[in-house]
């Protein structure tokens, strides 16, 4: 799970934007810089322990918050009270700073640059919620110590995992069941040992028939940008399916070919009814150049297996 915290500071003046594109970055061991990452350890220091009033006075007395939806908030009062909601709302929120720059200008102006990366015990056990944030700062030196006048950051998440993307079919996981009047599908769903794809497992036993299986990879499509799943069966045949989410269904666009080598195209339609039940609907289902039937299985999650 993965959240954005919304500390985002004052917008940097445009007349800046040029010469900071032109001036080299100091070397670690100027002074000003060495001064800079000094006191952004400090700064470091106090978020990690939750300290609001320390945190507002990293900023210059009149300095100013502009968070992304455009909220400002002016002086150390404001950003002191600012900071003390932040960590009732996430206790136990972690910083790391990587600055990736420090420009000075004349004897008391510099702008420094770079990441920061903020972590937070998540509601969920064991979890973690995650945020990471490019920065900007314009730093002043005042009474000796170079405070921040200004800092506008950026949201910079890395776009999700595809373990991430499948987490809305995570429930999949596990045993399932469905019981036809001349055919048992069970089915199993696993997480590949990588966590990138959704793994099924269908085998079908009828009367009089011998068994057959199904193996089916669930991943993401980054062309697509799309849920996409590849399903093979023991028989030779073979298919594939786009999902999107419509509402509370998934619909999928499935397109097959028969062992036979007839092509074949269907609407498939996972509705979820609750944590432990799901339909799936068959329509618009085209076999070579003949129609066939819509159908409906209602799928059950198995029950547990008794203790021995």
């Amino acid at each position: 799970m993965s959240f954005r915290i919304r500390l985002a500071f004052a917008v940097i003046f445009v007349a800046l934007l040029a010469p900071v594109l032109a001036t080299p970055a100091l070397g670690d061991d100027e002074p000003a810089a060495t001064e800079i990452r000094a006191g952004a350890a400090a700064t470091v220091a106090a978020f990690n322990a939750g300290k609001a009033d320390d945190m507002a006075s990293v900023f210059a007395p009149k300095g100013e918050l502009i968070d992304e939806e455009g909220n400002v908030y002016q002086g150390r009062k404001e950003l002191a009270d600012g900071f003390t909601k932040f960590f009732q709302k996430f206790p136990g929120a972690q910083l790391r700073l990587d600055i990736e720059s420090i420009r000075q200008f004349g004897p008391d102006l510099a702008i420094e640059e770079g990441t920061r990366y903020i972590t937070a015990p998540s509601k969920e056990k064991g979890a973690v919620a995650k945020a990471q944030l490019r920065f900007s700062a314009v730093r002043r030196k005042i009474d000796g110590k170079w405070q921040i006048v200004s800092l506008r950051e950026f949201a910079d998440d890395p776009p999700p995992t595809p373990h991430e993307r499948l987490q809305e079919l995570a429930w999949l996981v596990g045993d399932w069941i469905n019981e036809g009047s001349d055919m048992i599908v069970k089915i199993n769903y696993r997480w590949s040992d990588d966590g990138n794809f959704l793994l099924g497992e269908y085998v079908m036993t009828g009367k009089d028939k011998p068994a057959r299986k199904s193996t089916q990879r669930i991943g993401w499509d980054p062309q697509a940008n799309k849920l996409h799943s590849w399903l093979f069966d023991s028989d030779g045949g073979f298919s594939e399916s786009q999902w999107t989410k419509v509402d509370d269904d998934w619909v999928l666009k499935s397109t097959s070919v028969n062992p036979d080598g007839q092509a074949a195209t269907a609407t498939l339609t996972l509705d979820i009814r609750d944590k432990d039940h799901f339909t799936l609907k068959g329509t618009d289902r085209i076999v070579g150049d003949s129609k066939e039937p819509d159908f409906e299985l209602t799928v059950s999650r198995s029950p547990p297996a008794p203790k021995k």
